[in-house]
């Protein structure tokens, strides 16, 4: 079996630089993605107590949740310091890489990618971890991958009057140009993926009944840009209650599929 590297700078910051414990529990935007989340998945999960191999899963945000839920959760992912959290979200952990995995064919239930995708920015890699999920999830398996918006980064900088400025307008436009973000700003180097892209990424790998996802609607990025204004907690507020209803409401709809800041996929085996 090949072995893939994870990029230093990758294992860097998140290690050093950006929090991902509290991404998904502290900002409102945070806990929109992980309110709407959780209600997708359970939307197509087996019944507990499945199998869930939770690969790229960083601390065990998800994993906490879904052992929780009843479900037996092994959580793979590169980075040390994640695999120390997540120690304690009643899951069992490995350190490992999406490209790789140790698992035996069809031995999960259920695949979880739902970071991998958008830190492989080469589409060889991304076949690579679709391959392996496919690999190890059981026939009729459910696999749920997760992917940045190819818009997002546009939304975001515009509800945070940030456009005025040459230097960012061309680094969005890059991205928009071609998904690939260089990571030297901000994020760390990423791929953000259209709607239509990632769900022809999961087909290629061989997954069917694909369904397609906006995760966080149409009201996310006046949602966070809001919230850091004014510096007060939006997550029990009647914004944060409108946004969710947005994204609820713009479900139904392909052409609001964009409007999201993230997508998910999911497709069977």
């Amino acid at each position: 079996m090949t072995t893939h590297q994870v990029p230093p700078r990758i294992i860097e910051f998140y290690t050093s630089t950006f929090n991902e414990a509290n991404r998904l529990s502290v900002p409102a935007d945070g806990v929109l993605e992980m309110v709407r989340t959780q209600e997708l998945l359970r939307r197509h999960l087996p019944p507990a107590p499945a199998s869930v191999l939770d690969v790229g899963g960083g601390p065990g945000t998800h994993a906490r949740w879904l052992s929780e839920d009843g479900y037996r959760v092994h959580l793979v992912d590169p980075v040390p310091r994640h695999i120390t959290e997540a120690e304690g979200a009643g899951c069992s952990v490995e350190l490992g890489n999406a490209r790789d995995l140790s698992a035996q064919d069809d031995s999960y239930d259920v695949v979880l990618l739902l970071g991998p995708l958008y830190h492989l920015v080469d589409p060889a890699d991304r076949r690579a971890a679709l391959a392996e999920a496919r690999r190890v999830v059981r026939p009729g398996g459910l696999v749920a991958a997760a992917g940045i918006n190819r818009y997002a980064s546009l939304f975001e900088h515009t509800a945070f009057a940030h456009l005025d400025g040459a230097p960012l307008q061309q680094n969005i436009a890059k991205i928009l140009a071609t998904g690939s973000h260089d990571g030297k700003k901000g994020f760390t180097e990423a791929y953000f993926h259209t709607g239509p892209e990632l769900e022809a990424e999961m087909r290629e790998a061989g997954l069917t009944d694909t369904r397609m996802y906006g995760v966080e609607g149409p009201a996310w990025a006046l949602l966070k840009a809001t919230e850091q204004h004014t510096g007060e907690s939006l997550t029990a507020s009647r914004m944060f209650a409108s946004a969710l209803a947005a994204a609820r409401m713009a479900e139904p709809y392909p052409d609001l599929l964009a409007a999201s800041s993230h997508l998910l996929a999911v497709g069977c085996h």
